[in-house]
């Protein structure tokens, strides 16, 4: 195995981690909301009276946050290298919509929020959800 040193970034990541987990920590204390993605775009396609604010706010810092990376650091992020083609993107989208469906949550439901509770529900989502990731890897890398 080898690191790609020019994509190794251990402060970037960890920073990153941090606004997560801070993230999710005043979402759950100041909102009695878990911070699981599907949730909270699910609860915009049946949304309920008091519901809607908070989920709308919650979607903006994300699509916020790139922009606002770029404007503190003064230089463009790094361009996202995708190696599949569209249609593989299409079913591997859908297939993780399904699970999250199947499984009642995301991986950053049962893995941030889920773990950190301690619930052991989100413990067994979490490792399917690692590893089918890591079977899927190996199967496509190695097999296919």
């Amino acid at each position: 195995m080898t690191i790609d040193w020019a994509h190794f970034t251990p402060g970037a990541s960890f920073a990153g981690g941090v606004l997560i987990g801070l993230a999710a920590a005043m979402l759950v204390l100041l909102n009695g909301r878990i911070a699981g993605i599907s949730g909270i775009v699910g609860g915009l396609m049946r949304p309920r009276r008091g519901e809607i604010l908070w989920r709308l706010a919650f979607l903006a810092g994300l699509f916020a946050a790139p922009p606002l990376m770029v404007l503190l650091l003064g230089h463009p992020l790094p361009a996202p290298r995708i190696e599949a083609a569209f249609g593989t993107l299409i079913a591997a989208g859908l297939l993780v919509g399904i699970g999250t469906s199947y499984g009642s949550g995301c991986t950053s439901g049962h893995g941030v929020c889920g773990i950190s509770r301690l619930s052991p529900r989100s413990v067994v989502a979490t490792a399917a959800f690692m590893l089918a990731g890591i079977a899927t890897v190996f199967l496509v890398r190695h097999v296919v």
